[in-house]
């Protein structure tokens, strides 16, 4: 398989870590990660989170950042409240800048 980078319509596999300004990590795909923060819920399923690009599943600014990464691609990215849940309503992240280490672990086409 090509090294091929994600582009719209593709369906990227991704782990992530997502902190505040300062470091304090309010969510993550990656077990040892949610132990070290704290975070950890036996409940929770750890894996790669499954974003096809273009469908608005998550926040514009991480969409946009997956766009052109290559599989076991590690970017770190900085994102502004109108990137993310907004400057102002009713999410509790509204008015916050967070910042996501993205990890992609597979990239898949969709069948022509």
């Amino acid at each position: 398989m090509s090294e091929a980078s994600a582009q719209k319509g593709d369906t990227v596999n991704v782990h992530y870590v997502g902190r505040f300004p300062g470091g304090k990590v309010f969510d993550t795909s990656m077990k040892s990660e949610a132990e070290k923060a704290g975070l950890y819920s036996p409940a929770r399923d750890y894996k790669p989170l499954q974003v096809v690009l273009g469908a608005h599943q998550v926040i514009s600014g991480f969409e946009e950042a997956l766009m052109g990464m290559k599989v076991n691609e590690t970017k770190e990215v900085t994102i502004p409240p109108e990137r993310a849940y907004g400057k102002v309503g009713k999410h509790p992240m509204a008015g916050k800048t967070l910042q996501f280490r993205l990890l992609v672990t597979s990239i898949k086409r969709p069948q022509a």
